[in-house]
């Protein structure tokens, strides 16, 4: 009988995309496409005489308690963590609430000074914490962030290569894992290990 059973339904949702921001874009990312915005990226240069800065930086939807996986520095700001392949998101992390700094470039004449955890990485996993009718899923975007020019003149890229979140309230996920549940019918047949994570191509 078991044999004949079909597979248990899959419990992560994955979105491929290929998402570029510039420098003054914003990107609104619905993680479960229900048409309510989660989580606000903005990409912003503030060019000046003076002291002069570039920022990506996220921000989760405050009235639903939306969180951002990360650390609180001592200078009081929140950086994002940049999360390799197969980093568990669950409660057991930290995670900020007001936004947080992916990465920031301060420049003052020809010296330039960077804070944060994604300063020109690829293929990393930002965690998120987010809650749908009262109750808290967890997900990660995937994306690469580059930083360019020389000086006063520093700006950032970032791309957004995919998504996903486990649709079940309070269940981990893995950064990189694009699908869940498990097959019954691959069970009978005596499959002895499921791979604890995929990454996605």
């Amino acid at each position: 009988m078991l044999a004949l059973a079909q597979p248990a339904e899959a419990t992560i949702v994955y979105t491929r995309t290929h998402d570029v921001l510039h420098s003054g874009d914003f990107y609104y990312l619905d993680l479960n496409h229900d048409g309510v915005t989660d989580f606000v990226f903005a990409d912003f240069n503030n060019y000046c005489s003076d002291l002069c800065q570039a920022a990506l930086n996220v921000e989760g939807e405050p009235l639903n308690s939306n969180g951002i996986e990360g650390k609180q520095e001592q200078n009081s700001a929140f950086y994002a963590n940049a999360l390799r392949g197969g980093a568990q998101i669950s409660h057991t992390r930290t995670f900020g609430f007001r936004g947080a700094t992916m990465v920031g470039v301060f420049s003052n004449g020809s010296r330039s000074t960077t804070r944060g955890y994604w300063d020109d990485v690829r293929n990393r996993y930002l965690g998120l914490k987010f809650v749908v009718n009262g109750k808290t899923h967890y997900g990660w975007a995937r994306w690469n962030v580059m930083i360019h020019g020389q000086g006063r003149l520093r700006y950032i890229t970032a791309t957004l290569t995919g998504y996903a979140y486990e649709t079940i309230p309070n269940k981990p996920i893995i950064a990189g894992k694009t699908h869940g549940g498990a097959s019954l019918g691959a069970l009978a047949a005596g499959a002895s290990a499921i791979p604890a994570w995929r990454g996605a191509n």
